[in-house]
């Protein structure tokens, strides 16, 4: 069962957890630092700031912010950090500021970097958590079918394992406070709303909470009436907009957050704090401020649609999509984040879908053929090393990133060809204003010299986190895990029944497809029979299964072996 528990070990880690072995390799090669990039760390200058008064804001604990609202017989905290070790010290500042109880806690979003801290900032006080009617939905779903590329990636991006001295920022923070050692603490929302917006009181302030949907569809932001102040989430920060993220997602709504930001503007806010970098005091300035942020946002979208209507394949789209320049110029569009050659390719994939519109591109040459004809082009491999270690002397990275990229197909593993393909990408790196390709670039040329290796993630233990993982996300993860070649010849179908909580599932494995259904099937080849609890347990590997079996928890019709054997096809 390793493949399949391996799943939910994942559970609740979303984006930011991945283990990692550094491996001894070849002498660092010095990277530069973008001078805007560095200039920007000011952003996350550590400290609790006081907004307005009953309004604080602590920066640079950790990728996201967490906001503090106090009121009369309580405080409420907005966001809550990445992790508990994360939360701790922003708690404690917290109390410095008020003892008075939490009452209330706000998640903007379901991020992890906005929720996962909760435990520790609700304490023994046992708030109610508040977020729009889906955000226990994402949070509930947190493990996705594509979990073990889009944390790897997210590890990249978020530069969690680069040496001391080489991670600037995370372009919205100074890091990410996360790895494998660190612990989750998430508590689901209880108070949830489905209206566009809601009203209420609690601990005497007013607030009104509006479904503002842009870096996520469940994003809310939180208006404050009577402190004329906005906590506007991830709608703004002071970066071009993640409109794409390169740890992967699906697409985000370009146009909803416009019409999200007109929403804030409207309100025309003395003071503006977002979920990332520093807050904004002044009604000009802040309307100013995102009149400019959401122009860019439908400049980018508007564009690229125009340029597609022309005809204009992705590649052409990036090179005359450019931000003007009275908005270029703006610090808070600045491509720290965000990238908007990175916005262009998602925007056209969204409504375009995979296809250039060129021909060539229906069918291209494999990889493999691809690198063969341009090796035979260059006079053969040892030619193409040539003109490889030419562009490098030249500084002409990216093409020098594209020749080994052809060599290593060719002949993958040579240590001569890695050593050239991670000059390339540091050399990339020291120019990037954006933080995550900066962190990518970075990244990927340690684990090109074998100095670091990228793992699976390390199973969670936290019982009460794998029991609220919903089953139908189990099952869904199976079918995409399901082996080919294992599976091809097998008709077999297992029927699941969970009495505690009166469900039922269908495994069909039929001739390499796993069929899942959310219900029993009519004559199942294996019955297998167990608590929810109990069998997700033994499958985060947290409940001995040959104990299970000797107590009667899970009991098999059909042959244990067989189920054995079943199981074994979902191994690669």
């Amino acid at each position: 069962m390793n493949r399949i528990t391996r799943f939910v070990a994942m559970c609740f880690t979303l984006l930011v957890l991945i283990s990692c072995a550094p491996i001894k390799g070849p002498e660092k090669i010095q990277v530069g630092m973008q001078p805007d990039l560095l200039r920007h760390s000011s952003q996350f200058e550590k400290g609790v700031v006081k907004v307005t008064e009953g309004v604080y804001v602590a920066i640079g604990y950790g990728l996201a912010n967490s906001e503090l609202i106090v009121g009369d017989t309580g405080v409420i905290i907005v966001d809550t950090m990445e992790s508990v070790e994360a939360a701790i010290p922003v708690k404690k500042a917290f109390m410095r500021i008020s003892s008075k109880p939490v009452k209330a806690i706000i998640y903007t979003h379901y991020h992890p970097d906005h929720t996962f801290g909760a435990t520790a900032m609700a304490a023994s006080d046992n708030p109610d958590i508040y977020s729009y009617v889906t955000t226990k939905k994402y949070l509930e779903r947190i493990v996705t079918i594509t979990r073990d590329i889009t944390y790897k990636r997210a590890m990249r991006m978020f530069g969690n394992f680069l040496p001391p001295g080489e991670l600037i920022n995370d372009g919205v923070g100074p890091f990410l406070n996360y790895d494998m050692n660190k612990t989750i603490g998430l508590l689901l929302p209880n108070k949830t709303f489905s209206t566009d917006e809601t009203d209420l009181v609690i601990v005497g302030v007013k607030l009104k909470l509006v479904h503002a949907p842009g870096e996520t569809p469940d994003q809310i932001f939180i208006w404050l009436p009577d402190k004329k102040t906005l906590l506007c989430a991830d709608n703004f920060y002071n970066s071009f907009p993640n409109l794409y993220t390169i740890r992967g997602t699906s697409p985000r709504g370009v146009m909803d957050w416009v019409h999200s930001l007109d929403k804030m503007r409207s309100l025309k806010a003395k003071y503006l704090i977002p979920s990332h970098t520093r807050p904004i005091t002044g009604r000009k300035r802040i309307y100013r401020t995102l009149t400019d942020y959401r122009d860019a946002i439908q400049f980018v979208h508007d564009q690229t649609i125009r340029g597609m209507n022309r005809g204009l394949t992705p590649d052409e789209l990036v090179e005359t999509v450019k931000l003007p320049r009275r908005l270029a110029k703006k610090p808070y569009l600045k491509e720290y984040y965000g990238s908007v050659e990175f916005s262009v390719r998602a925007i056209f994939d969204n409504y375009l879908g995979w296809f250039s519109g060129n021909p060539t591109d229906l069918r291209p040459l494999d990889q493999y053929q691809k690198a063969l004809h341009i090796a035979s082009l260059a006079g053969g491999p040892d030619r193409l090393m040539e003109v490889a270690r030419k562009a490098i002397s030249h500084r002409d990275y990216q093409w020098a990133l594209f020749l080994t990229e052809q060599l290593t197909t060719l002949n993958p593993g040579t240590k001569d060809v890695n050593k050239l393909r991670a000059i390339a990408l540091r050399g990339l790196a020291g120019g990037e204003i954006n933080a995550p390709a900066r962190n990518y670039y970075l990244t990927s040329a340690l684990e090109v010299t074998g100095e670091l290796s990228i793992g699976r993630v390390p199973m969670n233990k936290n019982r009460r986190l794998i029991d609220s993982i919903p089953l139908e996300a189990i099952f869904n993860a199976m079918a995409v895990e399901l082996n080919p070649k294992k599976s091809q010849d097998s008709n077999t179908c297992v029927g699941f029944r969970f009495p505690d909580i009166n469900s039922a599932y269908t495994v069909h494995v039929r001739y390499g497809v796993a069929e899942i259904q959310p219900h029993f099937p009519k004559n199942p080849d294996i019955v297998v029979t167990v608590n929810s609890n109990v069998w997700k347990e033994l499958v985060a590997k947290v409940r001995n299964p040959a104990l299970a079996f000797a107590r009667g928890d899970i009991k098999v019709k059909g042959g244990l072996l067989k189920l054995v054997r079943f199981l074994n096809m979902f191994k690669d």
